[in-house]
């Protein structure tokens, strides 16, 4: 039976979500893939054919949830256990988006923020990690964001909930580690998924050493050998990968 994985956020051909699918899938892994297109819809980015990102990934078994909602993790678990048999490896990719400054921020927008990027993301560890059939040498990847490097005051709503990922990923990895499961997270810096615009674009490029952006392919590849059996001497930690971005 192959290694398998739930990947969550998975609603853009141009998204990490998509492009660690990808890179599991090519290693051999058998994937479900979670989206809420509605989220994209509403973004200036705006969505993608879900169709099509799912034609493209070979028709994995898929489900479409709005993580805000308590229930939704477990949903989104059973349906991926169902279909693969169990999960070896949880890929918790998903985030709302959440631009706004302490001027404009509203307790909705924490709430919706929080329930999404922080508490769905437990969620779904804690339904990861009760799995009937127990993974085998169990991976878990968070992706939090660059909020403890430096401020986001433009996305205080959203920093706010990658900051609680952040500081929940060592207890999560100590509540899980006598079960044979490390939880690791990733700090992607900027990536390239087409939510830039052209100035912003330019302006961020200067700071990479490389003279160009992250790619989602540049991060699947941190988020593969994480999921791989061989990353077991690391848990609990935040791995900046940002590839030298300066602030």
């Amino acid at each position: 039976m192959p290694r398998t994985a739930l990947i969550t956020g998975v609603s853009r051909r141009a998204g990490i979500g998509f492009a660690v699918a990808r890179r599991l899938l090519d290693e051999g892994y058998a994937v479900a893939v979670h989206s809420w297109a509605p989220h994209d819809a509403r973004q200036p980015w705006g969505g993608d054919d879900l169709d099509a990102v799912l034609t493209a990934l070979g028709d994995p078994p898929h489900v479409s949830a709005d993580l805000a909602e308590p229930d939704a993790p477990a949903r989104v678990m059973a349906h991926a256990t169902e279909a693969l048999g169990r999960v070896d490896v949880l890929v918790a990719n998903h985030a709302r988006s959440a631009p706004g400054t302490l001027d404009d921020v509203t307790a909705a927008e924490l709430d919706a923020a929080w329930a999404v990027n922080a508490r769905a993301t437990v969620l779904l560890v804690r339904a990861f990690a009760a799995q009937a059939v127990p993974p085998r040498d169990g991976r878990v990847v968070l992706f939090t964001s660059g909020q403890h490097l430096g401020p986001m005051a433009d996305e205080l709503a959203y920093a706010i909930s990658k900051g609680a990922v952040h500081q929940a990923t060592r207890s999560l990895a100590d509540t899980v580690a006598e079960r044979g499961i490390a939880v690791n997270a990733v700090n992607p810096g900027p990536v390239d998924t087409g939510w830039a615009d052209p100035v912003r674009l330019a302006a961020t490029r200067e700071r990479f050493p490389s003279g160009r952006w992250s790619r989602p392919e540049d991060v699947a590849g941190v988020v593969a050998w994480l999921a791989s059996p061989g990353s077991g001497q690391l848990t609990g930690q935040v791995l900046d990968a940002e590839a030298g971005f300066r602030r």
